[in-house]
């Protein structure tokens, strides 16, 4: 498929706007929201789950019901104490690397406001520390939260209704380069939650083969996501969800990779096959690679125990977990085998 109905330059735009929305894992009512708002353009019905995710259907020309899932939900962290000088140590949702958000701008979501601080760590200035700022250990301890306030101790801070349990994000700084590349904190997920939302917009012109759910998960970053949510009488689940990037692997930030194998074991190996084929039917130059440390919204809903066979594509990504990027041509890539896989044709 070397050209589809599906409005690239749209999705680009919606999803440096979703991730310019704060959505830490247990906090993501502004981006379910953003969601529901982009689907009433479309004239799109959905329904919030009671765990707070997002469902959708598009009715089929035939037999079938095939399940996408993606989520919202992102890195981020809590308040874990409002420490002695007024600045704030952190406990993360999710499983990055302490290093990685050193320097990040973030937002405290307070019972009464939002405050915005920087991450730093406790040693910041090689002017005052040398040699100690360079061996020092990143991790929970060392760094904090300095805050964009008047406060010095903790009692400052604790007046301002900041206290332990508020949820902190991390800035995504998302652009869109001339040359095409997304880059942005957050690719992970909401980078097929756009292309969620453009293929809808595609099968509203041309019906899918089959009933298609597209379901967006809240809590995938902390390993239940899809445990719940997906459609029981799905007889297929295609988790859409970043292609890490880096040495052994084969993805790359310009194609779709389709995951035969992650930390939870293989997938389907039929409905891989079945999107294999539909890769070479649409002409699309898919990767096929195994990601030893990671685990999918397909994962949750095998475990909770979801009858039917699984498989993860997604669109590649550079840096996961950290200031990622992608390109525009894997965006379009994802779209067209999902569209391939429906049996839709531009």
């Amino acid at each position: 498929m070397t050209a589809s109905a599906f409005d690239l330059d749209h999705a680009t735009t919606f999803l440096i706007e979703l991730l310019n929305t704060p959505s830490p894992t247990g906090y993501t009512k502004a981006a379910v929201a953003l969601i529901e708002r982009e689907l009433e353009t479309l004239g799109v019905k959905s329904e919030r789950t009671p765990k707070g995710g997002l469902l959708w259907t598009l009715a089929g020309t035939g037999e079938g019901e095939v399940a996408f899932s993606a989520h919202t939900d992102t890195l981020g962290a809590m308040v874990k104490e409002v420490r002695p000088n007024g600045r704030l140590g952190l406990t993360r949702l999710g499983g990055y690397d302490w290093t990685s958000i050193e320097g990040a701008e973030v937002q405290i979501h307070t019972q009464t406001g939002t405050f915005t601080g920087t991450v730093v760590n406790t040693r910041q200035s090689s002017h005052v520390w040398g040699q100690k700022l360079t061996d020092l250990k990143r991790d929970e301890t060392t760094l904090e939260v300095r805050l964009d306030a008047l406060t010095e101790r903790a009692a400052q801070t604790r007046a301002l209704g900041i206290e332990v349990g508020d949820f902190v994000s991390f800035d995504s700084a998302a652009r869109l380069t001339p040359e095409g590349f997304i880059k942005g904190r957050h690719l992970d997920n909401k980078a097929a939650v756009a292309i969620f939302t453009g293929v809808t917009a595609t099968l509203l012109h041309t019906p899918p083969r089959c009933t298609t759910h597209f379901y967006i998960s809240v809590y995938e970053e902390v390993g239940h996501g899809a445990a719940s949510g997906i459609p029981a009488t799905s007889t297929e689940l295609i988790a859409v969800d970043m292609a890490a990037i880096g040495e052994g692997q084969t993805s790359s930030e310009r194609h779709v990779t389709l995951c035969v194998k992650d930390s939870s074991g293989p997938y389907d190996h039929r409905l891989g096959n079945r999107l294999r084929a539909a890769a070479k039917q649409g002409n699309i130059d898919l990767k096929i690679d195994i990601y030893p440390y990671y685990g999918s919204d397909a994962s949750a809903a095998w475990r909770a125990g979801l009858p039917c066979p699984a498989a993860l594509i997604g669109p590649g990504v550079d840096a996961s977990h950290a200031y990622e990027r992608t390109h525009q041509d894997a965006l379009q890539a994802t779209a067209d085998l999902m569209l391939s896989h429906l049996k839709v044709r531009p």
